[in-house]
């Protein structure tokens, strides 16, 4: 099979998009995107996206985890997403996407930023020492004093497979308070089970529970290893978070064509 294919990245969250409006691609199988993300073997990245028609919508985007199951909303994806759009010939001053999680909005500035609309969140679990909420994926956030010598990988996994999260899943976020409103974000990503260098419904979640305004808008910078996002969203009350906007870089990395001979 004869596949085309774009790679991009958004704060070196990288991504396998793919042209699928003649559902070309509706086929792949799991080992098949497995093989596609692995970086020794395929191409490499931490998921596939591919674009589709639908009703209502300028497109639609399904993302898989670089496991090779459907994976739920992707904030960076969808940044990138947007990008690959853009290049392929549907120009919009603002996009509008159907993804696992819902209806989403993005704009891509002049400096080629792309701002992605994520869905409201409405219920913030507080816990002793760690926050629990979904912004279009489940995420367990969590303060430190030393981010940098956190060990993401290991501590994210205790608790992305512990019992109260084992079947589903969760992502890990580890957080360093840096400024008032300035945030360290480490993130150990389920369907990836590693650390990733940036997570974009991760880099959300930290920013909501970092608001620094107890209510009304909030703009929270966010640092992690694959560079720099910036969170704006208004806050109704300690439950009910609207109008979250993700906004940074989303840059093609390279295009090309593979044969892809795995088999299931």
């Amino acid at each position: 099979m004869q596949i085309k294919f774009q790679k991009y990245q958004g704060t070196g969250n990288d991504f396998i998009i793919m042209d699928n409006r003649t559902q070309l691609y509706s086929g792949l199988t799991k080992k098949q995107i497995n093989f596609l993300c692995n970086r020794r073997f395929g191409i490499g990245a931490d998921g596939v996206l591919l674009l589709s028609n639908t009703d209502g919508y300028d497109f639609e985007m399904t993302y898989y985890n670089a496991d090779g199951l459907e994976g739920s909303m992707c904030g960076n994806g969808g940044r990138c997403m947007a990008k690959f759009a853009e290049s392929i010939g549907i120009h919009k001053a603002k996009y509008r996407f159907k993804a696992a999680d819902g209806e989403h909005e993005a704009e891509i500035d002049l400096n080629g930023f792309v701002k992605l609309k994520m869905r409201d969140v409405k219920v913030v679990d507080v816990h002793s020492n760690h926050f629990i909420l979904d912004t279009g994926s489940p995420h367990y956030v969590k303060y430190t004093n030393d981010i940098m010598k956190t060990d993401v990988k290991t501590a994210g996994h205790a608790i992305r497979f512990s019992k109260n999260f084992e079947k589903e899943g969760i992502n890990v976020n580890f957080v360093e308070a840096l400024e008032e409103d300035m945030i360290y974000v480490r993130t150990y990503e389920r369907g990836v089970e590693d650390e990733t260098l940036s997570c974009g419904t991760g880099v959300t979640a930290s920013a909501i529970i970092a608001a620094h305004n107890d209510n009304g808008f909030n703009r929270v910078e966010v640092k992690t290893p694959g560079g720099n996002l910036s969170v704006e969203f208004e806050k109704v009350d300690e439950n009910n978070f609207r109008d979250i906007w993700l906004d940074g870089p989303a840059n093609l990395v390279f295009k090309g064509e593979l044969n892809l001979l795995v088999e299931d």
